[in-house]
């Protein structure tokens, strides 16, 4: 005896795909490392104090996408504050197993944008070489020894090219 198939309207399939990429996908993206060191740059930056005001609040879920594989995220996060609400925008890229911070703006409804990304760098450092534009043109950036100004290469004879 066969089993018994139960038919579906497609949108039951549909709906239930899109509710179970809702419920796990917002709280996975609002836990990710980035919007966590958004948020806690934008509650300890003076700037951001003073144009949103304490204390702040983070009303509303955490949007956008986060890929493990190719290492990019791009979030963005609800804020308000006494004086103004707005969005935080963050955007970062992985390196082995640690995200990094790229792009940190806070964009306040109706007005200008603020950039975090060089406050948090200078608050939590950076791994990023700096590049100096005004260094001597061969001038090690590091304590090695520069390579030869010379190098001569002697090939076995039978060579093509050879002379």
């Amino acid at each position: 005896m066969p089993a018994a198939v139960i038919h579906r309207p497609a949108w039951f399939f549909a709906a239930g795909a899109a509710a179970l990429m809702v419920a796990g996908g917002c709280s996975r993206i609002g836990d990710h490392p980035l919007v966590t060191a958004a948020k806690e740059e934008v509650t300890l930056n003076e700037r951001s104090r003073a144009l949103l005001g304490q204390p702040l609040q983070w009303p509303g879920p955490v949007t956008g996408r986060a890929n493990e594989v190719d290492g990019i995220a791009a979030m963005q996060i609800p804020v308000a504050g006494p004086k103004l609400a707005g969005t935080v925008i963050v955007e970062g890229k992985k390196f082995g197993d640690e995200w990094g911070v790229t792009l940190l703006e806070v964009r306040p409804e109706g007005g200008d944008k603020l950039s975090l990304t060089t406050d948090l760098a200078a608050r939590t450092g950076v791994d990023t070489p700096a590049f100096d534009p005004n260094a001597a043109a061969g001038t090690p950036t590091t304590g090695t020894a520069p390579p030869p100004a010379e190098i001569s290469i002697d090939l076995p004879p039978g060579i093509p090219g050879q002379e």
